[in-house]
């Protein structure tokens, strides 16, 4: 082959260079494209992403919304709900002790994230830290009743039999508040303050304010003592305040859909879930009939329960305990069955604001025995009948009739009281899971 010329030689050199300059040029272009679409394509997913995270949180802020309002909660599970260009399917799951987890899964074109939220039932804490906790009208007792527990009195708590029965008054601790009231004829396992002491056996010691009448009737077993203060009262446990956050709270704060006007009556062998609901008349839980609560109660008149009727908490309280407010009277006949959620720690309390302080015609009146209810008044007498038995009871004057007895159990001093499946909720745990 001969030798090209030498210009022919320069040609073909420059013509190499320049094809090698643009094939460089070429490669870094596609590159930089696609980094761009790259890029591109990731700003997309991203933007996706987010917007199926917001999706999925909206999804979840639905189902708090009817969880907390009077909105019912989609009736399919799980259930779709629409919003933009996405979709988010949410996941409710049952409640367990007072606890339910939600998952929203937001999607939009296949790309998914998941946010879990768990929520409680939200709760007032109220603390009964005696058997018996009473106001200044103070306690009668009869015959052979008792307080198994502590008791707390700002008024005279006296046996009205004039003697001893079978049975201890008392079990445990006695005080009563204020100057010029007096235990009188009872008998206390184990330690008695008081300003006045008469015709009282104490298994403790005895201790009463300096300048009261000497205790000559009362004996003490380990000693007899005094103090020169007067002893302070207490208040009872629950505030007219909180009483009419329960008012409020059962009428969905004046909702017209929670307020149901007139008497109110679940017929014989009925089976009724009620709650949150104001009734503007009488309740009347027939004999044999079953109250559900789903939701704290109110009845601005009275309350009566049948033969053999029965008062419970959904199974969704939980551990929590639920509310019936009466600004009338609450009359508990034999054979009632008033019971918790079925979970250990959870009651029915029964609270009345009447103020009837008379023994025949009483603001409650319980007549059967009740171990998963609470009784409390705030102005009036609640009457313990004929050997009944109850787990506690606390108000402004409590009539214990012979063989009566409230056995108090330790865990009434951490009480939670809810609005129970029904009303308000809080936020545990709020997370993304996917």
């Amino acid at each position: 082959m001969k030798n090209l010329p030498k210009n022919n030689r320069k040609g073909f050199a420059l013509m190499t260079t320049v094809i090698i300059i643009m094939s460089f040029s070429l490669i870094i272009t596609l590159a930089f494209s696609n980094l761009v679409l790259n890029e591109r394509q990731i700003t997309k997913n991203f933007v996706k992403s987010l917007k199926n995270y917001y999706i999925a949180e909206a999804g979840i802020e639905d189902i708090l919304l009817r969880n907390n309002t009077n909105i019912k909660l989609p009736v399919f599970n799980p259930s779709s709900l629409n919003i933009g260009e996405g979709t988010a399917t949410r996941y409710v799951g049952d409640i367990i002790a007072g606890t339910r987890e939600i998952i929203s899964e937001g999607n939009i074109d296949g790309y998914i994230r998941k946010v879990s939220v768990v929520i409680t039932i939200s709760t007032i804490d109220v603390s009964f830290y005696y058997g018996a906790q009473v106001g200044d009208g103070g306690m009668e007792m009869r015959s052979n009743s008792r307080i198994k527990g502590n008791v707390f009195s700002n008024g005279d708590v006296v046996n009205l039999s004039g003697e001893f029965g079978a049975n201890l008054n008392i079990t445990d601790d006695i005080i009563v508040a204020n100057n010029g009231k007096k235990i009188e004829w009872l008998w206390v396992g184990e330690n008695a303050t008081v300003h006045t002491c008469s015709h009282s056996d104490i298994g403790g010691t005895l201790t009463c304010v300096s300048g009261a009448p000497d205790p000559v009737t009362c004996n003490a077993g380990v000693a007899k003592k005094t103090r020169p203060n007067e002893i302070d009262p207490i208040p009872l446990p629950i505030s007219d305040t909180q009483i009419n956050n329960w008012k409020d709270e059962a009428s969905c704060n004046n909702n017209p859909s929670c307020i149901y006007v007139g008497d109110y009556t679940i017929n014989v062998g009925e089976t009724k879930s009620l709650g949150p609901q104001q009734i503007t008349g009488n309740l009347i839980v027939s004999n044999g009939a079953t109250l559900i609560m789903t939701g704290t109660l109110y009845v601005t008149q009275d309350i009566t329960t049948e033969n053999n009727a029965t008062i419970k908490l959904d199974s969704g309280y939980g551990s929590t305990s639920g509310v019936i407010v009466a600004d009338g009277k609450i009359d508990i006949n034999p054979g009632v069955v008033l019971q918790g959620s079925g979970e250990e720690g959870s009651y029915i309390m029964l609270l009345s604001t009447n103020p009837s302080l008379d023994t025949s015609s009483p603001a409650i009146d319980v007549d059967n025995n009740a171990e998963g209810a609470v009784f409390y008044t705030s102005d009036g007498l609640i009457r313990l009948r004929n050997n009944i038995k109850i787990r506690e009871a606390a108000g402004y004057k409590i009539y214990l009739d012979n063989n009566a007895e409230v056995e108090y159990e330790v865990g009434l001093q951490n009480t939670a009281f809810s609005s129970g499946p029904s009303g308000g909720w809080k936020i545990a745990n709020w997370k993304e899971i996917e």
